[in-house]
């Protein structure tokens, strides 16, 4: 039986390192007397099994050479000398006999060593399938080749070899030409589709052209249908545009027609309103005289005196009853009176007879039963001649530019510009209009055709000069060819000759084509340089020359004036030079001057903002309390204008900057430059162009919402109307003031002293007006008057008397209360009276709040 694997592979390993080493079975085989073979096998039953070496002298390098060998063995391979096989056994814990063991493998003892063994057995388990299956595939391969050569052999006997090289030689060139062949192939195709390309291109072009062209001959096409159909619409066009005329003539005239009825219209009405006002103050009036009956009836005959004298009358007995207790006062009142009526006798007795009838026909009708209704009328009989004047200057200016035109149009010589056949000889003015029309039409088509001719006169005209040109440049080039053949090449050149041109004659031609216009341009452009040159000089020479620089003494200024224009572009860049320092100076002055005025304008503009939001709050302000009619809620100031964009606005105020600093400096200037100017101008200049317009509502009787331009204020409004409007337009003022003042939700917005108002505004209606505004606005208004009128008194909730007290020895007079009227006067009916918010004694004192006594304290004690 052989040995085992582990055996061998020991004994292998030892012969390897030079160790003479057998097998113990082999050795007890071979070199033991079977006799002793049970007694040795007895003896040494691990050491049969194992390894014996047969030089003992290499016992201790063995067990060195094994203990680092590795051989990891499955069993228990025990190695010694043959001394120690055929030795007696050892007793236990005698020394080393000179056996030892190979180290064994871990695994046979170790579960984790046994599995990194299986692990490591698989893996060369592994490496050897796959080492066999390359083996196996190679070997596979191996017999497919030997089997093509052996298939080779026999098919390929001797000197087929010699053929096959000349049939691949054959081969080879036919592959070279059919190489060459391709790429000449490829070439030419590349440049088939290059052509294809270009051909494409063009023809993408020629369509792109020919459809230009339709759209070109379209277009050309419409236009010469327009063209045709020119003089028609021409000539219809000039139709309509006098027909427009003739509408617009009509129209303008049916406005002037409807303002004349909207005019007669609101002066019948308020003639009407007058006459109700008039009526409702003399039933007043009438109920005021004691003694006077409700119902005169219908068979009373009216007094032959007019009201106006019957009134001044009662008024000068009601007088004279309450002065008969002075007798100074009454004599001088007397003598005033007398001196006024011998005034009033003369201005009288100046007037015509017709002019005295037609006043006391007036005075006997409406409009002369008071003060207001002779003011009413006279402001409607001054509005009715104004539009009268008015209508008569526009007709009298329409008339006097008829007859210029006439006499424009008048033949110098006999009647008529020409003789009309009797057919042509206008019966009435629309059959004259109608011929007019009709020779205006023909007259138009003959411009038109004279239009024509002259266009293509003027056509022809341009031809016959392109030919001159034409000519002209057939003519240099002649010359030059003329010029050409006599430098030939026979003539004599003393400089260089120029070399002979290297291309073609075709290039040679373009390539001169391209020089001569080049040498046009650089000449064309030379001669625009010496223009400008030229232009910028007498520019620069009529600079110097300015008055504007008759104190500048600098020595430049002395050349340019003396040197000829032709020499000064040589002089420029030594100028230019000498100038450089200056002119950066006055840049920067001029940049910050442009940063101060830009710094002021902006400060005016705010200024100008601030103005216009003034002007919208004054509006908002002027909003009337409720129950006055049409006037409750309304506004009664209305200021229209348009706000300007912030870049027009800044550049409008940079003008008057501008127009103040040139006034600065110029001499007798009268334009103001202080602060409220500026800014006035400057509120004017940002709403111009159409400026503001402001209307103001006309008190009435019956309060109709009618605005009217405070411009025509003067014309339309009566004397009491404008004492009303007047202080409406205090109180909205005062109210912007306190508003301004940051006190809007203050009750009290000022105090007005009215002097006298009831001489001219004694109508009822005029002072409830004025008394519900003020007291809407919080404005206190203290009337004084000398009249003793009850009617306008019994509007007021207090009426206090005052005397004058004179202190002859000091010379001073003191006004004190002498007694309240209020008893007195009539009783108002209860659905009359109004609230009463305040009431007015002898003294006055009004107390600021304690916020607003604090707040100047406040602002005193900070720094």
């Amino acid at each position: 039986m052989p040995p085992s694997a582990d055996v061998l592979a020991a004994v292998e390993f030892l012969g390897e390192h030079g160790i003479p080493a057998l097998p113990g079975w082999r050795y007890l085989a071979q070199a033991v007397d079977p006799v002793d073979h049970a007694a040795v096998l007895a003896a040494r039953p691990e050491l049969v099994d194992g390894v014996v070496i047969t030089d003992p002298g290499t016992h201790a390098r063995a067990r060195e050479v094994l203990g680092q060998a590795s051989l990891l063995p499955r069993s228990a391979v025990a190695v010694g000398t043959s001394a120690a096989l055929l030795a007696p056994t050892p007793a236990p814990g005698a020394e080393d006999s000179g056996v030892f063991l190979v180290p064994p493998n871990p695994a046979m003892h170790d579960e984790r060593a046994a599995d990194d063994e299986r692990r490591e057995l698989r893996a060369r388990a592994t490496a050897r399938d796959e080492e066999i299956r390359a083996l196996a595939a190679r070997l596979a391969g191996d017999r497919a080749l030997s089997a093509r050569l052996a298939s080779w052999r026999t098919g390929c006997p001797p000197g087929r070899l010699a053929e096959l090289a000349a049939v691949a030689e054959t081969a080879r060139e036919t592959a070279d030409t059919a190489q060459s062949d391709l790429v000449e192939a490829r070439t030419a195709r590349a440049e088939a589709d290059e052509a294809a390309t270009e051909a494409a291109r063009v023809r993408d072009e020629r369509q792109e052209a020919a459809q230009r062209a339709r759209r070109v001959a379209d277009a050309l096409a419409g236009l010469a249908y327009r063209l045709r159909e020119r003089a028609t619409w021409q000539t219809r066009l000039r139709e309509l545009a006098e027909e427009a005329v003739e509408y617009e003539e009509r129209a303008a005239g049916c406005v002037d027609r409807a303002r004349a009825a909207d005019e007669d219209r609101r002066a019948a009405q308020r003639a009407a309103d007058d006459a109700r006002r008039t009526a409702r103050a003399l039933r007043a009036e009438r109920a005021e005289i004691a003694g006077a009956p409700d119902d005169l009836g219908e068979d009373t005959e009216p007094p032959s005196a007019s009201l106006p004298a019957l009134r001044e009358a009662y008024r000068a007995a009601s007088q004279v009853y309450e002065k008969v207790g002075v007798g100074a006062d009454l004599r001088a009142e007397q003598a005033r009176a007398e001196s006024d009526e011998s005034a009033a006798l003369a201005s009288l007795d100046r007037l015509t007879n017709k002019v005295r009838t037609r006043a006391a026909q007036l005075l006997e009708g409406t409009d002369g039963a008071d003060g207001p209704s002779r003011q009413a009328a006279a402001a409607r009989a001054e509005s009715l001649v104004q539009m009268l004047e008015s209508r008569a200057s526009a007709a009298s200016e329409q008339l006097g530019r008829l007859r210029g035109e006439a006499e424009r149009l008048a033949p110098a010589d006999g009647d008529a510009h020409t003789e009309l056949p009797e057919e042509m000889v206008p019966a009435d003015a629309e059959q004259a209009k109608e011929l007019l029309r009709t020779a205006n039409g023909e007259l138009a088509a003959r411009t038109d055709a004279l239009d024509t001719a002259r266009t293509a006169h003027a056509d022809l005209v341009r031809a016959h000069r392109a030919a001159e040109d034409a000519a002209g440049g057939f003519d240099e080039t002649a010359a030059l060819l003329r010029d050409l053949l006599r430098d030939g090449p026979g003539a004599e050149d003393d400089g260089e000759r120029p070399e002979p041109y290297a291309g073609g004659l075709a290039e040679a031609r373009q390539a001169a084509a391209e020089t001569r216009r080049s040498l046009r341009g650089c000449a064309a452009d030379l001669s625009a340089a010496e223009s400008s040159v030229r232009e910028a000089s007498d520019v620069l020479v009529r600079h110097a020359n300015s008055t504007r620089y008759e104190q500048v003494r600098t020595p430049a200024r002395q050349q340019i004036r003396e040197l000829p224009a032709a020499a000064l572009p040589e002089h420029a860049a030594a100028w230019a030079e000498a100038f450089a320092p200056r002119l950066r100076v006055l840049t920067d002055e001029l940049e910050q001057l442009e940063r101060n005025r830009d710094s002021i304008v902006d400060r005016l503009r705010g200024l100008v903002e601030s103005c216009l939001a003034t002007l919208r709050s004054a509006q908002r302000l002027s909003r009337l309390p409720e129950g006055l009619g049409e006037w409750s809620g309304q506004e009664f100031l209305r200021i229209r204008f348009e706000d300007p964009d912030q870049a027009t606005l800044t550049e409008r105020l940079g003008e008057v900057i501008d127009e103040a600093t040139r006034s600065a400096v110029r001499k007798n200037s009268d334009l103001r430059r202080d602060g409220m100017s500026l800014l006035l101008r400057g509120v004017h200049a940002a709403l111009q162009p159409r400026g503001v317009a402001v209307e103001i509502l006309k008190p009435d009787a019956v309060l109709r919402a009618e605005r009217v331009p405070v411009g025509q204020m003067g014309d339309v409004f009566s004397g009491g109307q404008l004492l009303t409007a007047a202080i409406a337009l205090y109180c909205t003022m005062a109210a912007l003031r306190s508003n301004d003042r940051g006190r809007d939700k203050h009750r009290h917005a000022g105090t007005l002293f009215l002097d006298n108002p009831i001489g001219r505004a004694n109508a009822t209606y005029l002072l409830e007006l004025q008394r519900a505004v003020a007291d809407a606005l919080g404005v206190q208004l203290l009337y004084t008057t000398g009249l003793f009128d009850t009617t306008a008194l019994a509007e007021f909730p207090l009426v206090i008397r005052l005397r004058n007290d004179a202190d002859l020895r000091a010379g001073l007079k003191y006004i004190s209360v002498e007694e309240h009227l209020r008893p007195g006067l009539p009783v108002r009916e209860p659905e009359e009276e109004q609230q009463v918010h305040g009431q007015i004694t002898a003294t006055r004192m009004y107390r600021r709040p304690e916020a607003d006594a604090e707040a100047p304290a406040g602002a005193a004690d900070r720094p």
